[in-house]
C-alpha cells in the first residue's frame, strides 16, 4: 500500500507544483493573512488542485490544509497540504519554495513529497519504500564531525528565543558552513547529503509531514525541539544520523 501511496504523493504534489508555477515571477496580488504572513492566487490555486485529486481519488480520506482548513476530520486518513511552502521567497521571485503533500494516520506519516518546480527537483517518500530525489534513491550524508558540517535554518526568527538563539550561534560558529537556505529545500538538503542540519522554530503539520518522512526514509532523524520524532509539533530539526546526538546536545534538544 505505501508503494501506491509513494506515487500517489508523487503524481498530485506535480500537479499542485505546476499550478503554482504558473504564477512565480507574475504579477501577483500579496495579501495578508491573519497571522502576518503573506499568500498569494498562487497558493489557493495549488490547494485547490490537491483537493480536487483527494476528493477524485480518495473521497473517504480527510484533507487538511494550510489555505482552506480541515475536510472530513473524523477520517481515519488525511492528506496535509502546503501549497507553496516559502511563500515569501515565491513573492521575491526566489525558486526555493516548494509544494508539499503528504498521507498519515493519526500522528503517523505515511508518504510525502516535496515539488520544486522552479527548481526541477522532487523528494518524494514512503514506509518501507525509501527516499527519492528525482527518481534517484537518496541518503543523508555520513559526515560524522561538526568541524565538517553545513547546518541551516529557514531563517534567523527563532535566535530571537535566547536560549536556541545563543546555542544555535555557537553551533554556527563550529561548524564548516552555516546558512539560512530557507524553508523545505532545507530539508532536501539534508535528505540527499548536502546539509547535516535544518532547523526551524516554528512549523505547522503540513509543513513538517511530508519532510519527517523523507528525512526518516533518507536514514535521518527528525525531531521536534522536544527531541520527539514527530511532525505534528511546533518545531523541527533534521539530521543526518550519525551527528544528530552531537547536534541535538548542541542545541540543548533532551536524547
Amino acid at each position: 500500500m505505501n508503494a501506491a501511496l509513494l506515487q500517489a504523493v508523487s503524481e498530485v504534489a506535480s500537479l499542485a507544483g505546476a499550478e503554482a508555477m504558473k504564477h512565480f515571477r507574475g504579477r501577483l496580488d500579496v495579501q495578508a493573512k491573519a497571522d502576518g504572513s503573506p499568500v498569494t492566487c498562487a497558493d489557493r490555486d495549488a490547494e485547490r488542485v490537491v483537493r480536487a485529486w483527494v476528493e477524485r481519488h480518495f473521497p473517504e480520506d480527510g484533507i487538511l490544509g494550510e489555505e482552506f482548513g480541515e475536510t472530513r476530520p473524523g477520517a481515519r486518513r488525511r492528506w496535509l497540504v502546503d501549497p507553496v511552502d516559502g511563500t515569501r521567497a515565491f513573492v521575491k521571485g526566489v525558486p526555493l519554495w516548494g509544494t508539499l503533500v503528504a498521507v498519515a494516520e493519526g500522528g503517523h506519516v505515511l508518504a510525502g513529497a516535496a515539488e520544486f518546480p522552479a527548481l526541477g527537483e522532487r523528494l518524494v517518500a514512503a514506509r518501507g519504500e525509501g527516499c527519492w530525489w528525482n527518481g534517484t534513491r537518496c541518503e543523508v550524508s555520513r559526515i560524522d564531525s561538526l568541524d565538517e558540517a553545513t547546518v541551516l535554518a529557514t531563517d534567523v526568527g527563532f535566535l530571537k528565543a535566547p536560549e536556541r538563539g545563543d546555542r544555535w550561534r555557537v553551533l554556527a560558529t563550529r561548524a564548516a558552513n552555516a546558512r539560512t537556505w530557507g524553508d523545505c529545500y532545507g530539508y532536501l538538503l539534508v535528505a540527499i547529503g548536502r546539509a547535516e542540519l535544518m532547523a526551524d522554530g516554528s512549523l505547522s503539520p503540513w509543513d513538517a509531514a511530508a519532510l519527517q518522512v523523507a528525512v526518516e526514509e533518507a536514514g535521518g532523524v527528525f525531531t521536534d525541539w522536544s527531541g520527539r520524532a514527530t511532525a505534528f509539533s511546533d518545531g523541527a530539526v533534521a539530521t543526518n544520523a550519525v551527528l544528530a546526538t552531537a547536534l541535538r546536545r548542541e542545541l540543548g534538544i533532551p536524547a
